[in-house]
C-alpha cells in the first residue's frame, strides 16, 4: 500500500500514496492537518541540537515551529533530520505512542512507502550497468505474458516507462473492490494477507489502461503521466528474472550493504517493525474530526512489494539520497538517465503539477525558484519526505506516524530547509 494524491482523507491508504500536496502554498499560519481530535501531544526540543551559525540556528527554529504545529493539528509525531554544510540536526516533536509522553527519536525504523521506489530504480539502473538488461527492454520480454488484456501492449511498453510513470499501466490502488479491503474494520481482517506480485498486477490489469506508452511524457515533451504502484511492482518482478534472485537480495547486494545502512531492511512478508520504533496509526478513509484512529503497526507488506514495503531510519535515507544526488553509486551514463526527468500531468504522486519525474526520483517545485530532488511515500500510518540538493550536499528526510491530513504543513516544514524565502 502506497497512498496517492494530495492526501486528502478520503485518498489515504493503499501504497505509493502520493501524498505530499499543495505545494504552491506554504504559509504556516493557515495551514492544517485536519484530522481526527485528541490531545496534542507535548512540543519537545529537538533531539541532539548542536550550536552553529546563527542562520542555521534560525533555520532550525522555522523547522523546528513548523514540526511542532504538524502536532499540534492532530499528528500523534514527528521526527526529521538534516544535513548541510552545518552539520547534522535531528529534530522532533509529539510522541511515539498516544497515551504516553515518550517522546519520538530520530532512530527510529518506520515504513518508507513510496520512497521504496527510488531504491528499487537504482537497483534497476545498477543492474544495467552491470550489462543485465536495458531501460529499453520491453515488459514483454522479461515478463511473457504477465501484462495482458484490455487493450495492454506489453511489447511497447519498456522498463524505462515503469520506472517514470510512463507506461498507462492501471494504478491496483485505484481498483475500489482493492481499496475497500483496507477500509475502517476491514482492515483488521485483512492486515496479514499476502499478497503476490502477480495477485496486484491481475488487479491492476482488470481495468483498461490510462493511455498508451507512446502518448507519454517525454523529457521536454508534456504528455500523458500517471503514477502507478503496479509500474514498480512490474520493476520488482524484472530485478528478479534478470537476476535470478529475489528482490530483497538485490536491493541488499546493490544499495544497502555498499551504503552501510544498519537501519534500512526489505521486510518481505513480515508484518512487524524492528525495534526502535513507533507505533503507526491511521483513520483508514474515515474522513472528519470523529475519525477512529486505529494502531496500523503491523500489517503484511506484501501489499507494497516493490512499490512501497521498505524500513528505514531519517539518517538511512539521507544518506542513500545524498549518496545517489552525489554520483555515488551509479556510473555517469546511468545517473543521466536517473535524472532525465519527464513532465508529470496532474498532481498524483506526492508533489505539484509543476514537477517532474525522473527514475523513482520527483524534482519538486517547492516554490517559485526553488526546488530539490527527491520522493514522498504513505503507507498506512506512517508519512515520509525525504529532498535534497541536486549535488546531494543538503538533504532532510522527516516522518510522521499518522498518515490523516493534508499536507502543506509537510511542505512548509521542508521548504524551511530549502528556499530561502520560506517562513
Amino acid at each position: 500500500m502506497a497512498h496517492h494524491g494530495q492526501q486528502k482523507s478520503s485518498r489515504l491508504l493503499l501504497n505509493a500514496l502520493t501524498a505530499l500536496a499543495g505545494l504552491a502554498t506554504l504559509a504556516v499560519a493557515t495551514t492544517a492537518l485536519a484530522g481526527p481530535s485528541h490531545p496534542p501531544p507535548p512540543r519537545l526540543p529537538a533531539e541532539g541540537q548542536t550550536e552553529g551559525r546563527p542562520a542555521a540556528q534560525a533555520a532550525h527554529q522555522r523547522t523546528q515551529a513548523v514540526l511542532n504545529e504538524i502536532v499540534a493539528r492532530g499528528t500523534p509525531g514527528v521526527i526529521a533530520q538534516v544535513r548541510d554544510r552545518h552539520g547534522v540536526w535531528d529534530a522532533r516533536a509529539g510522541v511515539r505512542r498516544l497515551g504516553s509522553e515518550r517522546p519520538r527519536s530520530t532512530h527510529e525504523r518506520f515504513r518508507i512507502a513510496s520512497v521504496t521506489k527510488t531504491f528499487t530504480a537504482t537497483v534497476l539502473l545498477k543492474l544495467e550497468a552491470e550489462g543485465k538488461l536495458s531501460l529499453d527492454d520491453s515488459v514483454a520480454e522479461w515478463l511473457p505474458g504477465v501484462v495482458h488484456g484490455k487493450g495492454y501492449r506489453p511489447r511497447h511498453i519498456t522498463v524505462r516507462h515503469l520506472l517514470n510513470h510512463t507506461s498507462g499501466i492501471f494504478d491496483y490502488n485505484m481498483d475500489a473492490g482493492f481499496r475497500a479491503k483496507y477500509a475502517g474494520d476491514e482492515f483488521d481482517r485483512n492486515r496479514h494477507v499476502r499478497w503476490s506480485p502477480e495477485d496486484l498486477v491481475d488487479i491492476a490489469l482488470a481495468h483498461p489502461p490510462n493511455f498508451q506508452p507512446e502518448q507519454g511524457s517525454r523529457p521536454g515533451r508534456p504528455g500523458r503521466w500517471d503514477y502507478s504502484d503496479t509500474n514498480y511492482v512490474l520493476a520488482g518482478m524484472v530485478v528478479e528474472k534478470a537476476t535470478g534472485r529475489g528482490y530483497a537480495h538485490e536491493v541488499e547486494r546493490l544499495v544497502i550493504r555498499p551504503l552501510g545502512l544498519r537501519g534500512t531492511s526489505v521486510p518481505g512478508a513480515s508484518p512487524r517493525l524492528p525495534s526502535p520504533h513507533a507505533r503507526h496509526y491511521s483513520t483508514l478513509f474515515e474522513d472528519g474530526p470523529g475519525a477512529k484512529v486505529r494502531d496500523v503497526t503491523e500489517f503484511s507488506p506484501t501489499v507494497a512489494f516493490s512499490a512501497g514495503q521498505m524500513i528505514s531510519t531519517v539518517g538511512d535515507v539521507n544518506t542513500f539520497l545524498s549518496g545517489l544526488l552525489a554520483g555515488e553509486l551509479l556510473p555517469p551514463a546511468q545517473q543521466r538517465q536517473l535524472l532525465d526527468a519527464v513532465p508529470v500531468d496532474g498532481d498524483k504522486g506526492h508533489g505539484g503539477p509543476q514537477d517532474v519525474y525522473g527514475l523513482g526520483i520527483r524534482h519538486f517545485k517547492l516554490a517559485e525558484g526553488c526546488w530539490a530532488w527527491g520522493h514522498g511515500g504513505m503507507i498506512p500510518g506512517s508519512a515520509t519526505r525525504t529532498l535534497a540538493s541536486a549535488d546531494g550536499r543538503q538533504v532532510m528526510t522527516m516522518n510522521r506516524n499518522g498518515d490523516w491530513g493534508e499536507q502543506r504543513l509537510e511542505d512548509a516544514a521542508v521548504a524551511t530547509r530549502f528556499c530561502r524565502s520560506a517562513p
